[in-house]
Formats: structure tokens, sequence, C-alpha cells
């Protein structure tokens, strides 16, 4: 081996190395941080099929894509969201929707949350360009997801909702939307299921703290904006996510999520029906500790130095199940049934994931820098 060879191949080793670091970093970025429903992020590197492979399968793969977008595509929705002003209703944004349900002279769509959020009228545009009144019948802000009532005299077409539990990394996956404003109006993009069981912490209400951890699927099909509330589907044309967030950050490219339907489908049966989603119900107000300074904690709490995380009642409401079992301002809580409790987040997955309205649930609380037993019967919100 000459020199120059010699030479080329240490810069090729460099470069490799110097790829691998700077990936580390760009994951250990994404994974780590919090985000907003409107821009999220996260990333996971998976093979892709062989050139062979995709040359071997490409007329029938085509098939079965065109096919799939042509079952689902006319059940995909644009909505236009107007708020009102100070110069009268203005429209505000723009996003997309699944006709998911006909019932008589009633239809009904699945979006999300952010698409409809403080808008003082609704307006859904079908396949066909008919422009429609809708009805907001219930929103969810921690999954967001939302349900609309619109006139079912122009729909024909009903979305099949598939399920997430059989899909696979690698799958084909075909994101429906309508992009930039109903500017590409039933726009389809391919790509493949990316990851699964993603947990993305979710700040809600813009205080950069996590208020939730949403599970989502995550795809490489582009979701653009306007995409918001369309449908991930299969090769089988089902819908198996509901489109809602995509990363926000210039270098990081073809990393979108969706919200899978075993977990929409609930959410989205509570709107139609009650208009709300039902969740246990503590009747207390909460801080996390950790955001609470130390001469506070040992201070005004007397908390013992080993006791650094929990939340804190800020206030407990009367005739509420907290107040039912006596619990106080300024208690901090730091287990639930025997599960340690680090966050107001952590509170909230075991109380929406793990118990019902109706059922006991025993806590462990500081009192005046003293730990004590409380058990509480939940109620529903």
């Amino acid at each position: 081996m000459n020199d120059e060879q010699k030479t080329i191949k240490q810069s090729k080793k460099r470069s490799g190395f110097a790829y691998g670091v700077l990936g580390a970093i760009l994951a250990t970025f994404l994974i780590t941080a919090v985000f907003q429903w409107k821009g999220i992020s996260i990333t996971i590197n998976t093979d892709e099929p062989t050139a062979q492979a995709d040359e071997l399968n490409i007329g029938q793969n085509q098939g079965n894509v065109t096919q799939a977008i042509n079952e689902t595509s006319e059940s995909v929705v644009g909505i236009s969201n107007s708020q009102q002003g100070i110069q009268g209703s203005q429209k505000a944004g723009t996003g997309s929707g699944v006709i998911y349900k006909k019932d008589g002279n009633q239809a009904f769509v699945v979006t999300n949350h952010h698409v409809i959020e403080n808008a003082s009228s609704l307006e859904v545009i079908l396949h066909d360009g008919t422009k429609v009144e809708a009805e907001v019948k219930g929103s969810d802000p921690l999954t967001d997801l939302a349900v609309l009532q619109i006139d079912g005299e122009h729909v024909d077409k009903v979305a099949k909702l598939g399920s997430a539990q059989d899909v696979e990394v690698g799958q084909t996956a075909i994101a429906i939307g309508n992009p930039l404003g109903m500017k590409f109006a039933g726009s389809a993009t391919k790509g493949i299921i990316s990851g699964l069981e993603r947990n993305i912490p979710v700040d809600i209400n813009g205080d950069q703290q996590p208020d939730w951890q949403t599970e989502v699927i995550q795809t490489d099909a582009a979701i653009n904006p306007g995409n918001s509330g369309g449908a991930l589907i299969n090769l089988q044309g089902e819908v198996i996510g509901i489109n809602s967030m995509k990363i926000a950050q210039e270098q990081v490219e073809g990393i979108g999520f969706s919200i899978p339907m075993d977990t929409a489908k609930p959410i989205i049966d509570d709107l139609e029906k009650t208009g709300e989603v039902t969740r246990p119900y503590m009747g207390v107000q909460l801080q996390d500790v950790s955001q609470i300074p130390s001469p506070v904690l040992e201070g005004e709490l007397n908390l013992p130095n080993d006791v650094t995380q929990g939340v804190l009642i800020g206030s407990v409401e009367e005739g509420s199940p907290a107040a039912d079992a006596g619990l106080e301002k300024y208690d901090v809580i730091t287990k639930i049934d025997d599960e340690e409790v680090d966050s107001l987040m952590s509170l909230r997955q075991y109380l929406y994931n793990d118990v019902k309205a109706g059922d006991q649930i025993n806590l462990t609380i500081y009192r005046n820098g003293e730990p004590t037993e409380a058990s509480l019967k939940l109620s529903s919100q």
C-alpha cells in the first residue's frame, strides 16, 4: 500500500467516526427533548429493502399502493379553521380529517385537536370540493384528537378503520392529506413504518414542561403542514393511524408521527357519544417538586433532603375525592399504590392508564416533613 492509499484509508476512517459521533449526538438530542403537538420529533435507524428485492416487487407493490389510495382518498377531507378577530371572522389555518362513520343524515370526521383549536367556525371540504359546515362533537387536547359532525348528504365514502397491532417496522405506509392549505388537496406520500410504540413527551400548555407522554407510530412518509388529522394507511387501504406530528428541525428529514388507531378508537368513541373523554379524577392542583426552589422545599415545606421528586398539592377542590381523603394544600405525593411518583406526568400516566373511576388508590404523602398514608376513591372528571 503506497502513501496515497494509506492517506485515503485513514481519511475514510476519520469520516466514518465523525458521522458516527454526529449521529449519536443527534439521536440523544431528539430523544431527550420535550415537544409540542405542532412540531415533534424522534429518530430510529431502519433497514431499507435491497435494490434487488425492490426491483422484483415494484410492479405488484405499485398496484397495491394505487389501489389502497383509491380505496381511502375519498374519505379524507380538508378542514378550514376560522377564528373571530378584530376585523371579523378570518381563516386561521387548515388541516385534514378522516370520515370514519355515516349514520343516517349525519357523518362523522376524526381530526386533530390542534387543527380545530380556538375555532369560531369550521368548514369541511370534501374530496369533490363540496364545502359543508362542521360542528365539534368533542375534542381532547391530551391525545390531540377531535370529532366533528357534518351533513352526510354528499358523503359517499367512509374510511375503513384498521389496527396497528400487527404493523411491523419496514412495511409500506401511505399518508393522505391536504398539505399547504388545500393547495395540494388529496395528496398521498409513500414511505415505511420506521418505528413503533414511540413514547414522546408532549408540552400541551407551552410551559416547556411535559404534560403527557403519547404513544405514536413513526413513519418516513412525508407529513407536511396541512396533513395533520389525515390518514396513515396500509396496503389494504385501512387507516392504521391519524397523522398528528412532524419533525420541526431543519437538519432532519423524513420523521413524522401518527396516533395509532388502537389508541384513537376509544377516544373517538367517547368524543362522539359524550363530547369528552372520561378519566379518573382526584380534585387537586399539582406542581412538580423538581420545579420548586430548594429553600422552599427545606424551609416552608420542611421536606427531608432525600425527597427531591414528587408532586406538590397547590389546592384541593371542595367536595372532591382528594378532600374526602383528607388531603391538604402543601402535601407532597411521592407514591401511588407503591409506584414512585417522580413528576406530574408520571402521576397522570398511572391514573389514566392503570386505574379507572371508582377505583381506590393509596397515596404516600409528606406533610410537614413527615411521611403518612392516605386512601382515595377516584371519581370521573
